[in-house]
C-alpha cells in the first residue's frame, strides 16, 4: 500500500482553508529528516475567525440533545475505524513510530470517541432535599468555549480525549495541534465533519504556538485551557489563563518510578517493562522511566533488560518488521544522546544502545544504563527517549522514599507478588496513577493525570467529562405572599 501524505489545511468555522499567516514550518520525515510538506501558519485574522465560530456556535451546540451528540461522535469513532490504516500510516510519516503502533492509536482514539459519547449521555445532575414545597437542584452545564492544545508524541489520543470531552460535554472547541504532526489532526476533524458535527463547534489552528496561544488566551471568549505538554509551556499558558479567569487542565509530562521486587518472575516482568519502554521509542509520559530494582535480582534483571534491547529491530515505521522508529525530530535525538553522555561521564555503565545511529532520521540506540545516581539528570528529568536508567534498592520504605523524591507525580508502577508489598507502595506513591503489575495507566474508562509538576485535573473516565462541565445550583421556592411570610415581607 503507498502512503500519500495528506494536503495540511486549517478548518475554521467549517471550512477548510490554506494559513494566511507569515510563517511556514517544514514538516519532517524522521526516519529521513525529509520534508514530507511545508505548512503555513494560521494568521491572527483566522484566530479571529475560529474565535467568532466558537461564540456563535456556542449557543446551539449547547442546546443539542445529548442523544445527538452522542450519535455525531460515534459516527467519527467509526469513521475513525474505517480510516485507521490510512491515517496509521500518516501518524507514522510524521512522527515515526512503527505502525503497529500508530494503528493501535488511531484505534484506542475512537474507543475514546465511543467512551465520551455515551459519557456525555450521563451528565447527571441532582436534587437536594430541602423544605417542603422547595427545589434545590445541582445541574451540570457547559462550561463554554475550549481552548486546547496537544502535543507530537501522541497526536490522536491526546487531541480525541480533548475533543471528546468537550463535544460530548456540549462545549465548542478551538484545538492547536503540534505543527510537527499536522496530518493526524487533519484526519480526525475529516472524521467529526463527516460525521455531521455542525461547522464552528470543532475548529483546528495549526503555526506559531506562542502566537496562537497568546491570541486566543487573549479573548475572553475562552472560558476553558487544556494541554498536553511541558512544565515551562505549562506555567506560560496558566499565566495567560488568570488575566481571563479561564479554568485550566494541565497534563505536564512525567518520570515514572518501577519499583521492582525481588518476588517477581524476572524473565517476564523485564520484557514487559522493556517493550512499555521503548515504545514509541521511549517519547512517553507515562511509562516506567526510573528503574528501581532490588538488589538481589538487579543482575539477572539488567541482563533480560540488555537481551532485549539489543534484539529490537529499529528503523523506518512502515518498514516490515520494525519494532522501534527514530526519535520525533532532531532536537530529542540531540537532548537523548546529551543525558547519556551527561551520565556516563558521572560514572553510568552502558550495558547496551548509548548512542545515535549512523545515518539518515533522527534514531538512537535502545540503551540500557547501570549504576544511575539519582541525582543525575539522566534520572531527574523526563528523559523523553529510549533509554532505561537503573539502580538498585534494599526494602520498600527506601524504594518509596526515593521514587517521591521527584518533581513529576504523573505514573508509577509496582511490580510484586506480595499483596502487603503491593499495597503498601501503591498507598505511598506521590503520583495520580499507579499500575500495580501493569505498565497500561492509560484507559478510556479511568481518569489520567498527574500531581505536583506533572499538572492538575483529569481526561478520560467520568473525570474527564466532568473537566468541561460546570454546576449552577437553583434554589427555588414558592411565591412569596403576604401570609407566607407572616407580614414580614
Amino acid at each position: 500500500m503507498t502512503t500519500q501524505y495528506p494536503q495540511i489545511r486549517q478548518y475554521i468555522g467549517g471550512q477548510w482553508q490554506d494559513g494566511s499567516g507569515t510563517g511556514r514550518t517544514s514538516v519532517l520525515n524522521p526516519a529521513t529528516g525529509q520534508p514530507l510538506t511545508e505548512l503555513r501558519h494560521v494568521s491572527p485574522g483566522q484566530l479571529d475567525q475560529a474565535l467568532d465560530a466558537l461564540s456563535e456556535s456556542a449557543p446551539p451546540w449547547r442546546r443539542t440533545a445529548p442523544a445527538e451528540r452522542s450519535r455525531i461522535l460515534r459516527r467519527a469513532a467509526d469513521l475513525l475505524r474505517d480510516r485507521a490504516e490510512r491515517v496509521a500510516r500518516t501518524l507514522v510519516l510524521e512522527q515515526g513510530k512503527p505502525l503497529a503502533e500508530a494503528r493501535a492509536e488511531i484505534l484506542v482514539s475512537a474507543d475514546i470517541l465511543d467512551w465520551y459519547a455515551e459519557e456525555g449521555r450521563r451528565a447527571y445532575g441532582r436534587v437536594v432535599p430541602g423544605e417542603y414545597g422547595t427545589r434545590l437542584s445541582v445541574i451540570p452545564e457547559p462550561i463554554g468555549p475550549v481552548a486546547a492544545f496537544t502535543p507530537w508524541n501522541f497526536p490522536a489520543t491526546s487531541s480525541v480525549r480533548k475533543l471528546g470531552g468537550a463535544l460530548a460535554a456540549g462545549c465548542p472547541i478551538v484545538l492547536k495541534a503540534s505543527e510537527e504532526t499536522p496530518g493526524t489532526a487533519v484526519g480526525l476533524f475529516a472524521a467529526l465533519e463527516d460525521a455531521g458535527l455542525p461547522g464552528g463547534v470543532a475548529n483546528l489552528v495549526l503555526g506559531d504556538p506562542a502566537e496562537i496561544s497568546a491570541h486566543v488566551l487573549g479573548s475572553p471568549v475562552i472560558r476553558k485551557v487544556s494541554l498536553t505538554g511541558s512544565i515551562a509551556v505549562g506555567r506560560h499558558l496558566a499565566r495567560l489563563a488568570a488575566d481571563h479567569d479561564q479554568i485550566t487542565t494541565m497534563e505536564l509530562g512525567g518520570n515514572a518510578p518501577v519499583l521492582v521486587f525481588p518476588d517477581v518472575d524476572v524473565v517476564a516482568v523485564a520484557e514487559a517493562l522493556a517493550r512499555a519502554k521503548f515504545r514509541n521509542a521511549g517519547q512517553v509520559c507515562n511509562v516506567p522511566s526510573r528503574f528501581f530494582v532490588h538488589e538481589s535480582i538487579a543482575e539477572e534483571f539488567s541482563s533480560q533488560l540488555v537481551r532485549f534491547a539489543d534484539s529490537l529491530k529499529v528503523g523506518d515505521g512502515l518498514a516490515e518488521g520494525t519494532e522501534m522508529g527514530p526519535l520525533a525530530n532532531v532536537r530529542r535525538r540531540d537532548a537523548v544522546a546529551a543525558l547519556v553522555d551527561d551520565a556516563v561521564k558521572g560514572g553510568a555503565e552502558v550495558l547496551a544502545g548509548g548512542r545515535p545511529l549512523d545515518g539518515p532520521g533522527f534514531f538512537h540506540a535502545p540503551t540500557v544504563l547501570a549504576g544511575v545516581r539519582d541525582d543525575q539528570d539522566v534520572f531527574r528529568d523526563e528523559v523523553f527517549g529510549p533509554v532505561v536508567p537503573l539502580t538498585t534498592f534494599r526494602d520498600l520504605d527506601e524504594a518509596v522514599d526515593r521514587a517521591n523524591d521527584s518533581p513529576y507525580g504523573l505514573g508509577s508502577f509496582v511490580f510484586t507478588a506480595s499483596l502487603d508489598a503491593a499495597t503498601r507502595a501503591s498507598d505511598a506513591l506521590q503520583a495520580g496513577m499507579v499500575g500495580v503489575n501493569t505498565t497500561v495507566l492509560s484507559r478510556a474508562e479511568t481518569p489520567f493525570g498527574g500531581v505536583k509538576a506533572s499538572g492538575h485535573g483529569q481526561e478520560s473516565g467520568t473525570e474527564g467529562l466532568d473537566a468541561y462541565l460546570v454546576r449552577k445550583v437553583v434554589l427555588q421556592h414558592p411565591p412569596i405572599t403576604w401570609d407566607s411570610t407572616k407580614g414580614t415581607a
